[in-house]
């Protein structure tokens, strides 16, 4: 016969051991297909490379588009070409970070 505190500490462990194997089977569930909320590297479209969206976002700079964003990000009424401008810079940002070019 088995004593009270002996059928508590049983069903203890059991439930110990039950948690443990949800938990160990939730995490080798989760094998970086973007379960994590990481839908991983996007796919460029049909002709466009990192180098190229690069080298845009690096003449962009040249020409102080960064600031116009900065401007647009505050709040500022933007001009419509200054506007194009800024949109135009953060979607290519948007590309270049979303395929993963900087790394």
């Amino acid at each position: 016969m088995v004593s009270g505190n002996g059928r508590r500490a049983r069903a203890y462990s059991g439930a110990v051991a039950v948690t443990l194997a949800v938990l160990l089977a939730g995490c080798a569930g989760n094998t970086g297909t973007g379960t994590s909320g990481d839908p991983g590297p996007q796919s460029l479209s049909g002709g466009e490379t990192c180098q190229g969206i690069r080298a845009n976002l690096n003449r962009m700079d040249r020409e102080g588009v960064p600031s116009l964003v900065e401007q647009q990000n505050n709040g500022k009424k933007l001009a419509a070409p200054q506007k194009a401008k800024a949109d135009l810079y953060n979607q290519l940002l948007d590309k270049y970070l979303g395929a993963r070019c900087h790394v």
